[in-house]
């Protein structure tokens, strides 16, 4: 198999598998989807969708969080990991948006990742989910599985990124990352498979 042509099987695949996409967390909103994602960082999505509900019951909106005290949003989502970073984060771009976007989350990447502890994955997750503009955020699922797929050399998230979005048609990005991130967690896992035990990796690597 050629590069594009493992490429290809995939998307079929993963189509065949998972053809609906959910978003794995819990939002109401592109402010709530934003707070969300910056509390994933380094934590699962269901740990996140357990401390969202009381954290967004003290504040959904950028106006109401910019008045909660550091200290009481740290104590909420101290179980998702790196409360200090987060919760301060979390404060600060609040008032920013206040300040300087009326309120509302911006729907431009450059705006997204100027807001403290929004990195170019969290805006791209943002851009797509929230936005439906095409993006395709990588996670450690998506490198890992790019690496495994020969679909990238792995050296790095930005090289991976680059090299998805040149294999895959522009209109597939946001529901595609989704995928192989769902396909990722069931049956791929970084020690579920060496990459040719799952049926994508024996497909692709066998040929």
């Amino acid at each position: 198999m050629t590069k594009q042509e493992r490429a290809d099987y995939a998307v079929r695949r993963l189509e065949e598998l998972y053809p609906e996409t959910p978003i794995p967390l819990d939002h109401s909103d592109a402010y709530t989807l934003l707070i969300a994602v910056l509390l994933s960082a380094q934590c699962t999505d269901i740990r996140v969708n357990q401390v969202t509900p009381a954290l967004f019951k003290l504040a959904d909106n950028p106006a109401d969080m910019a008045k909660v005290p550091v200290e009481e949003i740290k104590a909420i989502i101290r179980p998702c990991g790196l409360s200090p970073r987060k919760s301060k984060a979390i404060s600060v771009l609040s008032q920013m948006l206040m300040d300087q976007h009326g309120g509302q989350v911006p729907e431009d990447f450059e705006a997204l990742e100027a807001l403290p502890g929004v990195g170019h994955k969290t805006a791209s997750v943002v851009m797509a989910q929230a936005f439906g503009v095409p993006a395709f955020p990588v996670d450690t699922h998506i490198h890992r599985l790019a690496k495994r797929w020969r679909l990238a050399p792995g050296k790095n998230v930005v090289q991976t990124e680059s090299y998805l979005k040149r294999l895959f048609p522009k209109d597939k990005w946001n529901k595609l990352h989704l995928q192989i991130i769902f396909y990722g967690r069931e049956y791929c896992s970084a020690r579920g498979c060496d990459g040719g035990t799952c049926e994508i990796c024996r497909t692709v690597n066998s040929k």
